[in-house]
């Protein structure tokens, strides 16, 4: 059943998946017609899933899940992995890839390579004061309040100084 975003509880889970390029204004509308059938439709062990999805900066898509009624199923979460994949297949974009860091300088959102992230850090390109976005939130409170935060507040610390 598909919930509007803001309607879901905050301790929905979440799933965060980043586009290694920008969203086309018209791949948009087609991306959130086909997430809107696809949460429609989407169940575990028969039953309907209250989930809800946004997608952010025409990059980002995240998709949220009431798990106070029916929680994900292995099976579950393979059909949104599966749709993800389809995605990717159609609009030529990486979504699945978890070793690769999005963050921003200045107003445009910047998606390199964990190693890539790691020379720029030891080259001072970026520091600790600079955005990124921690894909690694749980839940949607977590999303709303710690997703976009100073890399000194995220995972990225390591990395700048």
């Amino acid at each position: 059943m598909l919930v509007p975003f803001d309607k879901l509880p905050d301790d929905s889970r979440i799933w965060i998946y980043q586009s290694n390029r920008s969203f086309r204004d018209a791949e948009l509308e087609e991306i959130q017609e086909k997430m809107g059938r696809f949460i429609t439709e989407w169940t575990a062990h028969g039953s309907q899933l209250e989930a809800g999805f946004e997608i952010k900066y025409k990059r980002f898509i995240i998709i949220a899940l009431d798990q106070s009624n029916t929680g994900a199923s292995g099976c579950s979460i393979d059909a949104s992995v599966h749709f993800i994949q389809g995605l990717e297949q159609q609009y030529d974009v990486t979504l699945l890839d978890r070793m690769n860091v999005s963050f921003k300088q200045g107003e445009y959102i910047t998606y390199k390579s964990l190693k890539d992230f790691k020379k720029m850090a030891r080259e001072k390109a970026i520091s600790s004061n600079t955005i990124v976005f921690n894909n690694l939130v749980a839940n949607k409170l977590e999303y709303l309040e710690h997703w976009e935060v100073p890399a000194s507040e995220s995972w990225h610390s390591r990395f700048v100084s």
